[in-house]
């Protein structure tokens, strides 16, 4: 089988474990998680603008309460001003709390979502189906 294999990176946040593409090739969108609840797309926006031209800040809310829901999106006009973005800014505190920044995937549209199973993870009653 030809191509290239992707490799996943693991980490345990909070006593969950996530696996996520260790590689993943750079683009001009990043995905910045860890925001707090005060932040709007105008703060974000000046934290991100002294790398580039910032394109587009969306910020994802609840549709229910209208609060952040905690991340959102950051687009630069060129890949080279996110990739800058992305290395300075992952693990920086912003009003309070640490940013996590990567690059962000594209979601297809009806595309089937694949999550990687981990052996030993779960409890026992989760094995029986």
């Amino acid at each position: 089988m030809k191509g290239s294999l992707i490799q996943f990176s693991r980490s345990v946040v909070n006593g969950r474990l996530y696996c996520s593409p260790s590689s993943l090739p750079p683009n001009n969108k990043l995905f910045v998680a860890g925001l707090s609840w005060s932040v709007d797309e105008k703060s974000l926006n000046d934290a991100f603008s002294s790398f580039g031209q910032v394109t587009e800040v969306r910020i994802m809310y609840d549709k229910e309460t209208g609060r952040s829901r905690g991340f959102g999106f950051v687009y630069f006009s060129k890949d080279d001003e996110a990739c800058c973005a992305k290395d300075a800014m992952d693990g920086k505190a912003f009003l309070g709390r640490p940013l996590r920044v990567s690059f962000a995937v594209e979601k297809v549209r009806g595309a089937p979502v694949v999550v990687p199973r981990l052996r030993g993870t779960g409890n026992a009653d989760s094995k029986t189906r």
